[in-house]
């Protein structure tokens, strides 16, 4: 059975890996160079939700609910910062002399954040109400 209770959770899930990429995003703001130490400024990971649970075993559970259809690097031109001197500046081209960094706006990543979290906490009592409506349906059946 697909039912209220699994639409929550499924909005649950979806916006915790949400609140994973941003996080992520923020940690990761300031990181200029990859694993093999190569200069590669970090881009910003965005979720992208679907209609539907995919992995429901009925039909209608299938267009029921979300879920998380991609996690997708941000290609966003990548913010840069004046400074020659520093031996990470371009050395030529229309951003000489400036260092890249990577694409993550904090101010957006903080909303983002704020939006996740009020999305989680509606699914949550979306998911509180319908185990009232439940357990008030139980009593009266009894």
């Amino acid at each position: 059975m697909y039912g209220a209770l699994d639409i929550s959770t499924s909005g649950m899930v979806a916006q915790r890996a949400r609140m994973a990429a941003i996080s992520a995003n923020i940690a990761n703001r300031n990181t200029l160079f990859d694993s093999e130490g190569n200069l590669n400024p970090y881009r910003a990971r965005r979720v992208n939700f679907a209609p539907g649970d995919p992995t429901a075993k009925t039909e209608a559970g299938k267009q029921l609910g979300v879920h998380v259809a991609a996690i997708e690097l941000d290609q966003g031109d990548f913010n840069y910062r004046w400074d020659p001197g520093n031996p990470n500046a371009i050395k030529s081209g229309k951003n000489a002399g400036c260092v890249p960094e990577p694409n993550v706006n904090p101010v957006f990543e903080q909303l983002n954040a704020m939006e996740a979290s009020r999305a989680y906490e509606a699914n949550v009592v979306a998911a509180e109400t319908t185990k009232q409506m439940m357990a008030q349906a139980l009593r009266l059946l009894a």
